[in-house]
């Protein structure tokens, strides 16, 4: 039963982390695009962005990565063999890859925090699209973990991701000629 609560929260704090790491870059874009506007819009925008942006990141998105990163090596300590098997070991990668993610989030965080905007809208939309790869991704592998054809899907799934981006950005800037 232990297993199970642990795994519970697991799942929760996944949950919460995810829709903190969808949310806190949506927030980006519209700080990002509030910098283009004209005083006294420009300003209160901004500030109020900055706000969202704090309370969101320390309130949820951090706190739920902790629990996250509490409950799941405390499930792998629980039931070891999984730390056997193939598909968790791309599951950590992925993880890993998230964890990157984070940090990659902060920094912008920091920058937006600062008023020191570097970034586009455009670019914090493409930046949100890679949470979602990896939870697509995740959610598969876990599920599909005994099929031998998850590798394919996973692998098809992250190289049509990165098609879908390099037409987004040749798209644009066709549009911008």
């Amino acid at each position: 039963m232990m297993y199970q609560i642990l795994l519970s929260l697991h799942i929760i704090f996944i949950v919460t982390w995810f829709a903190g790491l969808f949310y806190i870059v949506r927030l980006f874009v519209y700080h990002a695009e509030a910098n283009e506007k004209v005083n006294p819009e420009k300003d209160i925008l901004k500030k109020q962005y900055s706000l969202m942006e704090k309370r969101l990141w320390y309130g949820i998105t951090w706190p739920s990565f902790i629990l996250t990163l509490i409950f799941g090596p405390w499930l792998l300590i629980k039931n070891p063999g999984l730390l056997h098997m193939g598909f968790m070991h791309i599951k950590l990668l992925f993880v890993a890859l998230l964890i990157i993610y984070q940090f990659i989030c902060h920094q912008h965080f920091l920058n937006l925090q600062k008023d020191n905007i570097k970034k586009s809208g455009n670019f914090y939309r493409i930046l949100n699209e890679i949470p979602t790869l990896l939870l697509v991704s995740i959610v598969f592998l876990i599920i599909l973990k005994h099929n031998v054809n998850w590798v394919y899907g996973v692998v098809g799934f992250f190289a049509l991701a990165i098609l879908l981006m390099l037409a987004i950005r040749i798209y644009k800037k066709l549009r911008k000629k």
